[in-house]
């Protein structure tokens, strides 16, 4: 929520100084009780939300009930293309970042990587050296790469994204899992895996 609250100051200066009357933008944090009330009232005449593709079809079905308009950002599955002219290590700086930065919890986050058949195996080991050198932990320490999932949902729906994908004859190049030991209590920290 800091970050937002953030934006939203900078928004309002922008704002001010052109002429904008206030409450043109407004961000709203909470959760699910706050976006029920938010998608259900009248007053509100566009809804615009990022998340999960459950809490988009639950805010899209409440505005649209009520003829509004809403703005969904929702369960991305955002690719990376790596043709056999990138420079692979600023690709594998975005490549890492895109994907594990913030936990992979941002509508933004990499899913996939399209690469070049000519720099797959050159890019493929450089990825999985990069991944066995993160360190997950407490976001505030600034030798950790990545801190927690949000709660044990998202440590669920982690796990069997883990599982479909072997089902379906994925090759686990980088072991994932839920990690254990001091630290990791809250049975939130999962290693990423490719």
């Amino acid at each position: 929520p800091l970050c937002s609250i953030a934006c939203q100051q900078i928004t309002n200066a922008v704002f001010k100084r052109n002429g904008v009357p206030e409450g043109v933008s407004t961000i709203i944090n909470g959760g699910r009780e706050v976006g029920e009330w938010l998608s259900n009232d009248t007053r509100v005449p566009l809804v615009s939300a990022t998340g999960s593709t459950r809490m988009g079809k639950a805010v899209g079905a409440a505005v649209g009930s009520r003829l509004g308009r809403a703005l969904l950002e929702l369960g991305g599955n955002n690719a990376i293309i790596i043709s056999d002219k990138a420079d692979l290590d600023m690709s594998l700086i975005g490549a890492v970042f895109g994907a594990v930065g913030t936990c992979g919890q941002r509508c933004t986050s990499t899913r996939r990587l399209i690469i070049h058949d000519r720099v797959y195996d050159a890019f493929k080991n450089k990825l999985v050296k990069a991944y066995d050198q993160l360190r997950m932990g407490d976001p505030l320490d600034e030798k950790n790469h990545v801190g927690p999932l949000i709660d044990k949902d998202a440590v669920d729906m982690y796990l069997k994204a883990l599982e479909s994908a072997q089902e379906q004859g994925a090759h686990l190049l980088v072991e994932g899992g839920v990690l254990e030991g001091p630290g990791y209590e809250s049975g939130c920290y999962v290693k990423p895996a490719i």
